[in-house]
């Protein structure tokens, strides 16, 4: 049915390869690029079926267009490093080919992450006839349709939004990120923002937390308010939401590594001079850390990541709860994957699915909340992250 390029063979890109060759009534060829090919062919080796890999920088975009042209896909799946969105797209443009990614960009130089950059590609894209899907991952990407489809379905009107990330896994090292440790460590990092009345507040970081039980006994946790990309979108597209938060767990180990890392200046971002070289400190750090794609074997626990929305319904206040949980080691039976690159790997999938389907397909740069979440919602049954809706659940998070 279609061609498909991916860029990018980390974690997550791992993980969208093996669902994608695991579809091959709609992914019939499959091209995996990176930076480094052996990472590709890695990966490829995984599989029972064959697929094509290749090299490229993702930084350029001459590079990137001479590929998509000799590729020819119908689609490209961008699962490269944040950074690298807008060559991607640009090349997508100057390809005539349509773009999916998990995450919004961020530039190298400035911890600020935000989807000014992308939608300012709407016009482009639209004028070309192509279709920008941003954020198909967990969060961004399923919470935001999660919060479409509680929208849809159970409410008139939404008022306040909480999206709460928890990761009850435990991989056995002191300090050790999930996922990119570049990316990860520069959120949580970054100041606080959230939703309020009309506008954004922002707070220091990690300075608000509550203790907050997961469902289905995958345990209690504290969780910190920080600042998410998925809430600049999901505020601007639900105008009604008179609060917005988003929320994640963290262990005292990490929190306690990571505000020693940062006062020893290990998580800058600006470059220092080391025996006559330029080096970033946090990208320093990123090489001494465990790579997120190695801690699959090792990691024991679920993910439990869903939304609460309250509103009015009949002129009558309702609150819902709509969460998926994930086991890690479930996980890493079926894709050699922990499940915090599972949980962002099956969602760019299905919404690859999406577009070359032609359910979702419209020209312009698009956030997931502005599509029918229906077929979405029932894919995610469907490709290994079932949910469940809890009316009135009876918590209430400030």
């Amino acid at each position: 049915m279609a061609k498909v390029l991916i860029i990018g063979a980390g974690g997550v890109g791992g993980v969208v390869t093996h669902k994608c060759a695991q579809l091959t009534e709609v992914f019939e060829e499959i091209v995996l690029a990176s930076r480094t090919e052996e990472k590709c062919r890695h990966i490829a080796a995984q599989l029972d079926r064959p697929i094509e890999t290749a090299q490229v920088d993702a930084d350029n975009v001459p590079e990137l267009v001479a590929l998509i042209n000799r590729v020819k896909p119908d689609l490209v799946i961008n699962v490269a490093l944040p950074y690298q969105d807008l060559t991607i797209m640009d090349a997508c443009l100057e390809a005539g080919v349509n773009y999916l990614d998990t995450a919004n960009y961020e530039p190298l130089d400035t911890a600020k992450f935000e989807y000014s950059w992308q939608w300012a590609y709407q016009d482009k894209f639209k004028e070309a006839g192509l279709m920008a899907l941003l954020g198909s991952g967990f969060d961004p990407g399923a919470t935001n349709v999660f919060t479409a489809y509680i929208a849809k379905h159970y409410f008139d009107e939404i008022h306040t939004l909480d999206i709460i990330d928890v990761n009850g896994g435990d991989h056995g090292y002191p300090f050790a990120t999930n996922f990119n440790p570049e990316i990860n460590i520069r959120e949580v990092t970054a100041e606080c923002r959230h939703w309020e009345n009309g506008e954004f507040v922002t707070t220091p970081a990690m300075s608000t937390k509550q203790s907050f039980t997961c469902p289905d006994g995958v345990g209690t946790y504290n969780i910190y308010r920080m600042y998410h990309e998925e809430l600049e979108s999901l505020v601007k597209n639900f105008p009604s939401l008179k609060r917005a938060q988003f929320w994640m767990s963290f262990g005292e180990s990490y929190l306690k590594h990571l505000e020693v890392l940062g006062n020893v200046g290990m998580t800058g971002i600006e470059p220092v001079e080391f025996n006559g070289q330029q080096i970033v400190p946090i990208q320093f750090l990123k090489r001494l850390l465990p790579d997120p794609a190695s801690l699959g074997p090792r990691t024991k626990g679920k993910t439990c990541i869903g939304c609460v929305v309250t509103g009015v319904k009949d002129g009558k206040p309702k609150t819902v709860y709509l969460y998926n949980i994930c086991d890690h080691q479930a996980c890493y039976a079926e894709v050699q994957s922990q499940a915090i690159s599972y949980t962002t790997g099956v969602p760019a999938m299905i919404g690859a699915k999406m577009m070359l389907e032609g359910k979702w397909q419209q020209a312009g740069v698009w956030n997931m909340e502005q599509m029918d979440p229906d077929p979405f919602m029932e894919d995610m049954n469907k490709y290994g992250l079932p949910w469940a809706v809890i009316e009135e659940p009876g918590f209430d998070l400030v």
